[in-house]
């Protein structure tokens, strides 16, 4: 495979009418699509086509079971994506949905807890974790532009297995500007996460409850100082310290060697720029990052190679591997090794919420 054709990881970011729910509510974002940011913001709102369509490749092979991928994905969009970028899918999802999981169990009968997904875009994880059984005790919200909320309320408007999933109508709220979503267990927010500081509180967000901070290729797309400035508006200007908080980054890493350069070269070429990407180029930096950050219970960082080498069982592996033949295997690891999930959290007095991330493995570089 030559440089030119190598495949990223990056692409998977997830990537009217009034229908049978009420037009009510408001929207706080504003356009966010103006000044020197607009050509820029077009390009990461794009990325979540590439997200979408990516996950729709993966659960039509037998990957990973959604329900909800094709409900969420364009009509026509549906494209076989290359078996590493499937397998890179794969392993992303699970990993994330491994430590959500590990999130959600500790008392889960207790204490209700709150997942924050930034740059959400087409994502079907809250319609996956809704839709559970038993249901879990939470409140999910979703941050993005206007324009990528705004077309997740057109699926859902068209979709009756969406609607299922977010209960009765009379519990769910759609914003005249049809860009937001509020309900007893789902917010959808259109915010530009540059405007959260100057932005009246999110609607439906609770500073007292144990809360996950989960970023998918979304933060980087900040600079370094906008994607510290938007962590620390909930750890530290929004939740007390007593509320235990928790992140969760899937980021690439390493843009310093052959592959890295190619990478970011190519994502260029998309006028697709990464911004933290030097600033936290290795594992250690995302520990680190996270120390900095105020996640002082614990931190931990591994790459897709070692997630799943060491957290994919054996019999799990084979069966991936029987899906599609990947004659790419260097292919696959260079790919791998420079994609990364990074994970950490502090206590709070949450009583243990995030004991179970204690004795999950990372890497060490």
């Amino acid at each position: 495979m030559s440089a030119s054709q190598i495949p990223n990881l990056n692409s998977l970011r997830r990537g009217s009418g009034r229908g049978r729910f009420r037009g009510r509510g408001g929207s706080q974002a504003g356009d966010a699509s103006h000044g020197s940011h607009g050509a820029k913001d077009r390009v990461v709102q794009g990325t979540d086509n590439d997200a979408s369509v990516s996950r729709l490749s993966a659960v039509s092979l037998g990957y990973l079971q959604d329900v909800f991928a094709r409900a969420l994905t364009a009509p026509g969009m549906e494209t076989r994506r290359l078996p590493i970028i499937n397998r890179g899918t794969y392993v992303r999802t699970t990993a994330i949905d491994h430590l959500i999981t590990r999130f959600l169990d500790a008392h889960p009968l207790q204490t209700q807890k709150q997942i924050i997904s930034l740059g959400a875009g087409t994502d079907t994880r809250v319609f996956r974790l809704l839709s559970s059984s038993p249901r879990p005790n939470i409140i999910y919200h979703e941050i993005d532009f206007p324009v990528n909320t705004s077309a997740k309320i057109k699926y859902i408007r068209a979709a009756p297995l969406l609607q299922r999933v977010l209960g009765s109508h009379d519990d769910v709220v759609i914003s005249p500007t049809n860009d937001a979503i509020h309900s007893s267990s789902y917010h959808l927010h259109p915010l530009d996460l540059r405007n959260l500081s100057t932005s009246p509180r999110l609607p439906g967000l609770d500073p007292t409850l144990p809360t996950l901070l989960i970023s998918e290729c979304c933060l980087i797309y900040l600079t370094p100082e906008e994607a510290g400035s938007v962590v620390r508006y909930f750890t530290e200007g929004l939740f007390p310290s007593t509320t235990p908080v928790g992140l969760i980054l899937y980021e690439p890493i390493r843009p310093d060697d052959a592959f890295g350069r190619t990478m970011v070269a190519n994502l260029a070429t998309r006028g697709i720029q990464l911004q933290t990407l030097q600033e936290f180029a290795s594992l250690e930096a995302q520990r680190r990052r996270l120390r900095e950050l105020g996640f002082v219970g614990g931190q931990a960082a591994a790459d897709v190679d070692f997630l799943w080498e060491r957290w994919v069982p054996e019999m799990e592996k084979e069966r991936v591997a029987g899906l599609e033949m990947l004659d790419e295997m260097e292919e696959w690891r260079l790919l791998a090794r420079h994609y990364c999930v990074a994970w950490g959290w502090r206590d709070g007095e949450g009583g243990g919420v995030f004991e179970g991330w204690r004795g999950v493995e990372g890497q060490e570089e």
